[in-house]
């Protein structure tokens, strides 16, 4: 057979066979790479081990910077809550607890860091962390605080510690931060607060009580007296008023129909451009029209 021949043939194998070839390779390359990590991740464990095990704190101290920076917060958190008690009342004290309480603050933990951040300043009143720490401590609190439907414990905890910190450092950088940041939170509770006092509206007629719908309404006002809301809020504590009175014992309807008449007065002198003008105008005129009625039958015996 001539050469040229066999050579085709030999060519024409290789390239029939290079699909299974490439496959194989890139099979064995995979498992190259998986056994590569594996021995990483293994000596990786076994020097942290070494390290967790280790009498040098110093060493140990020096491992847990690094797995800081490297944001390894899981290994450097177990680290530094060994050095907590080893470097306590030394020199290194101060930063050891810092950047645990940043670990416990990185990995999500906000009631944990939020303890330790106020603990801290607490602790180093006139360290150079103290500040951002006090801060930190109201900070978690507002991380912590859910949507407005829900608890708002936390999100009273936030305000109070926000204005605490402005109250204890009046010239901070932070005090626009906490400004913007309590609004934020204060919206939360107005928004939580207008949701009641609508729900009392509702439910009154159902459990005969109004008197529980116009105070929500007087403390809403009281607490957010810049709402966006505060024009309805108050035409609600209008009508709350005047269905108070319509459903009330004759003794106490003529005075309590006076009463809604008042909010109404005081309604259109703060609101006069109210979109709910109209509709206090018409609870108005239900309120005279009740009294004159009332007036009537007293003028004729009844």
């Amino acid at each position: 057979m001539p050469f040229h021949v066999k050579w085709k043939g030999i060519l024409f194998f290789l390239q029939s066979q290079m699909p299974t070839f490439v496959m194989h390779l890139k099979t064995l390359l995979k498992y190259k790479a998986v056994i590569l990590i594996l021995s990483t991740l293994f000596f990786s464990c076994d020097r942290f081990n070494k390290v967790l095990k280790s009498s040098d704190y110093d060493l140990k101290l020096a491992r847990a910077d690094e797995y800081y920076k490297k944001a390894n917060y899981v290994k450097a958190i177990q680290l530094y809550q060994e050095l907590i008690s080893v470097f306590k009342g030394s020199e290194k004290a101060e930063e050891v607890y810092y950047y645990f309480t940043y670990c416990n603050y990185y990995q999500g933990d906000y009631q944990l860091s939020q303890y330790h951040f106020k603990n801290f300043a607490r602790q180093f009143p006139n360290s150079k962390h103290t500040e951002e720490c006090y801060f930190m401590n109201a900070y978690c609190y507002y991380l912590s605080s859910p949507y407005y439907t829900l608890d708002q414990t936390d999100t009273k905890a936030a305000i109070k510690e926000f204005q605490s910190f402005v109250d204890e450092y009046p010239e901070s950088s932070r005090i626009d931060t906490c400004n913007i940041l309590i609004d934020k939170l204060r919206y939360k509770l107005e928004n939580k607060d207008y949701d009641q006092l609508k729900q009392y509206f509702k439910l009154a007629d159902y459990f005969n009580d109004y008197k529980a719908a116009i105070s929500a309404c007087k403390n809403f006002l009281k607490e957010f007296p810049d709402s966006k809301y505060v024009d309805e809020v108050y035409f609600i504590m209008v009508e709350s008023h005047y269905l108070l009175a319509i459903k009330s014992v004759p003794g106490k309807k003529m005075e309590r129909l006076d009463k809604a008449i008042e909010s109404y007065l005081k309604f259109v002198d703060l609101y006069p451009k109210s979109e709910y003008l109209a509709k206090a105008e018409g609870v108005y005129s239900n309120c005279l029209q009740v009294k004159e009625n009332i007036l009537k039958k007293e003028k004729n015996g009844f």
